[in-house]
């Protein structure tokens, strides 16, 4: 097992790479949970290409970046690509995902894997900031794939994407702005 380029706390949100039936490679978000005793674990919610392609192939990248419009393409929409390592990926690992726990919440299956890397590289190296307004692309992003499903309610979710749309417009980056209205125009749908 090889280490990974960066040290996990809490939830870290990622984007992964699946090799699906087509030979190209999906591009999701993906929350990776601190290893406890052992691996990374992460946890796929519903019948998602990302849970399809873990069961069927066996491998993901799991990779870490700041551009706030892929990470909205990534969440929100299919967004394939030719190479499972991206472009503006600062850091990945090769994972070998294993099942180790499933069940169902508000009506949604889950699967918990453990994310057992094989290869990584550093990319690039970044000096650490942290901007409100990508934090805020995250967050809106997060309550807007939980639109529509039961045992969320979606005038709150609604709220919080109202709140987070405000805080990118008053804090963000262009880049930031963007993903934003990418995220609007995919809840107005």
């Amino acid at each position: 097992m090889t280490a990974w380029p960066v040290d996990l706390a809490g939830v870290t949100e990622t984007l992964v790479t699946t090799r699906g039936p087509n030979d190209r490679w999906n591009v999701a978000a993906l929350g990776v949970h601190e290893p406890e005793d052992g691996p990374p674990t992460a946890r796929t919610w519903g019948r998602t290409r990302t849970w399809r392609n873990f069961r069927e192939r066996g491998v993901g990248y799991v990779q870490f970046t700041t551009d706030p419009v892929l990470f909205v393409d990534a969440a929100l929409s299919i967004h394939e690509v030719a190479e499972p390592v991206l472009d503006n990926a600062s850091a990945w690992v090769e994972v070998h995902p294993e099942q180790v726990d499933n069940g169902s919440e508000g009506g949604t299956q889950w699967v918990e894997w453990e994310l057992r890397g094989t290869d990584s590289a550093v990319e690039s190296r970044v000096v650490p900031t942290f901007s409100r307004g990508y934090a805020a692309v995250v967050e809106g992003t997060v309550a807007a794939s939980r639109l529509n499903v039961e045992s969320y309610d979606s005038g709150q979710l609604r709220e919080r994407i109202a709140y987070f749309d405000d805080v990118v417009d008053r804090c963000g980056s262009d880049r930031d702005r963007s993903a934003y209205d990418r995220l609007l125009s995919v809840v107005e749908e």
